[in-house]
């Protein structure tokens, strides 16, 4: 058993709370086991520079984190005068995700902006971040549809992500803090609805591992996802 006593292939309970902000087109908190991540999705008009006269949108994102978000307090990066490495890796990966799943030509020459913040962070912030922004997304295109600014949604997959790694030699699913600390291999895994991946990121921590593992893995995460993207369709309607 682990430390929270799950098995290793099991998932930490999942909860999502649509609109949680009643001022953005659309939002979701979701809560992985005491990662929490709150989501929002706002549209605009207008597009980036590279991207003008196309007749195609745009998705991007931002993560940030809560200074208490952690057990020791991080500083607010404002403070520093610029994101960190690690932030802009993280914000690209989310907009990545995302548009991996959005006809931008269907979205028009609009911008989608997704927040995403990090209120407690207990691991696997950034795949809970895209799993959450999914549904934001989601919800911010059904209001655009509603209301006659889109014929349809742009979206054509569902879209989720989780971490899984190997453990005291043991391969686990959705790594919390304590197991990601001391994990021998770390990776989070982005896979479409379908079926597809979008991004693997898998590092030896302590020890290489080989083809089996690496099988075992992404197995894992495939069963995760699966699950996530069931969870997503609850909230589709």
């Amino acid at each position: 058993m682990r430390v929270d006593q799950r098995t290793p292939g099991q998932m930490r309970p999942v909860n999502v709370m649509m609109d949680y902000l009643l001022t953005a087109e659309g939002s979701a908190l979701i809560e992985i086991g005491n990662t929490r991540v709150l989501c929002a999705a706002s549209i605009e008009e207008g597009v980036p520079g590279f991207l003008r006269g196309s007749g195609k949108g745009w998705v991007t994102a931002e993560y940030s984190m809560l200074p208490r978000a952690t057990a020791t307090r991080t500083a607010r990066e404002v403070s520093k005068g610029r994101a960190s490495g690690r932030t802009m890796e993280i914000q690209r990966l989310i907009g990545r995700s995302l548009r991996s799943v959005v006809d931008l030509a269907a979205l028009g020459e609009r911008s989608v902006i997704l927040d995403c913040d990090v209120l407690q962070a207990d691991g696997g912030t950034r795949t809970a971040a895209i799993t959450g922004a999914y549904i934001a997304l989601s919800a911010a295109l059904r209001q655009f549809v509603k209301f006659g600014a889109l014929k349809k949604s742009p979206l054509f997959d569902f879209v989720a992500a989780t971490s899984v790694g190997v453990v005291d030699g043991v391969p686990m699913l959705d790594l919390c803090y304590q197991e990601d600390s001391r994990a021998e291999v770390d990776m989070n895994v982005v896979m479409t609805g379908s079926g597809k991946f979008v991004e693997v990121q898998a590092t030896a921590e302590k020890t290489a591992f080989d083809d089996a593992q690496l099988t075992g893995l992404l197995a894992l995460a495939r069963a995760g996802i699966a699950d996530l993207v069931t969870i997503q369709k609850q909230f589709e309607s």
